[in-house]
C-alpha cells in the first residue's frame, strides 16, 4: 500500500501556468518575436533556464550567460508580480478536498516542483500547511525530466518511491515520476504511460487510491 503522495504544483493543484505564458510571451515580444500557446505548452515541466533555452531556439537567438541570467530574473519579475495577487479561488477543483482526507488519514504529502517560486506560491493560497516536504527549483540541480526533484521528496519524508505515488500534468514531470521508480497519477489523456489517468483530482479520494494501488 502506498504511504506517501507527492504532488507538482503548477497544473496539478494551481493554475499558474497562464501567469508562465504570460510572462514568457511578454519576453519574446521583448526580443522581437512571439510565443504561441502551442510553443508555450512544449515548455510545461521545464525548469527556468531550460524554458529560456527553448525561446532562445524558437528567436535564433545568441545571448551570452550573463544575457541568459538577467532575461531569466527579467520573466520571473513579470511572473512574480502576477503570483502577488494570487487568491485561493485559483486552486484546482478538488485539490484542497484531496489534500486534507489524505492528511487526515496520515498519508505523508510531498510538493515537488521545478519552479523557484513554489514555496512562495503555496502560502500565497494557503496550502502549505499540508505539507511533509516541499522541495522547488532552489533547492535541486537538475530540473525534470531527471527525477531528482521527487527522489529528495521523498527522502525528506522518509518513504521509498515504490510506496510513493507522484502526480504529474506534464511528459517532462511523468518521465521522471517513471525514472525514479514511483507510481504515476497522470492528468492528461496524453501522458499514457502513466499508471493510471485521470482528468481532475475531484475523481479521487483517499479509498479510490487504495484501490488503485493496494
Amino acid at each position: 500500500m502506498f504511504r506517501a503522495c507527492i504532488f507538482d504544483l503548477d497544473g496539478v493543484l494551481v493554475d499558474t501556468a497562464k501567469y508562465h505564458y504570460l510572462s514568457w510571451k511578454k519576453l519574446c515580444n521583448h526580443l522581437g518575436f512571439d510565443l504561441s500557446l502551442e510553443q508555450f505548452e512544449k515548455m510545461n515541466g521545464l525548469g527556468r533556464l531550460d524554458s529560456l533555452e527553448y525561446i532562445i531556439e524558437i528567436g535564433e537567438l545568441q545571448l551570452s550567460d550573463q544575457e541568459k541570467h538577467k532575461y531569466t530574473e527579467v520573466k520571473n519579475s513579470w511572473y512574480k508580480a502576477h503570483v502577488a495577487i494570487m487568491t485561493k479561488d485559483e486552486i484546482l477543483p478538488g485539490a484542497i478536498e484531496l489534500l486534507a482526507e489524505l492528511k487526515s488519514a496520515g498519508i505523508k504529502i510531498g510538493l515537488a516542483s521545478s519552479s523557484k517560486n513554489a514555496k512562495e506560491i503555496c502560502h500565497a493560497i494557503d496550502i502549505a500547511q499540508y505539507f511533509d516536504a516541499i522541495v522547488d527549483g532552489n533547492m535541486i540541480e537538475s530540473a525534470k525530466p531527471n527525477p531528482e526533484v521527487f527522489l529528495h521528496c521523498a527522502h525528506l519524508m522518509d518513504v521509498t518511491p515504490e510506496e510513493t505515488i507522484v502526480f504529474e500534468d506534464s511528459l517532462a514531470g511523468l518521465q521522471a515520476g517513471k525514472s525514479g521508480g514511483f507510481l504515476t497519477i497522470g492528468l492528461k489523456p496524453i501522458l499514457k504511460e502513466a499508471d493510471h489517468i485521470i482528468e481532475s483530482l475531484e475523481e479521487l479520494s483517499f479509498k479510490r487510491l487504495q484501490h488503485m494501488f493496494y
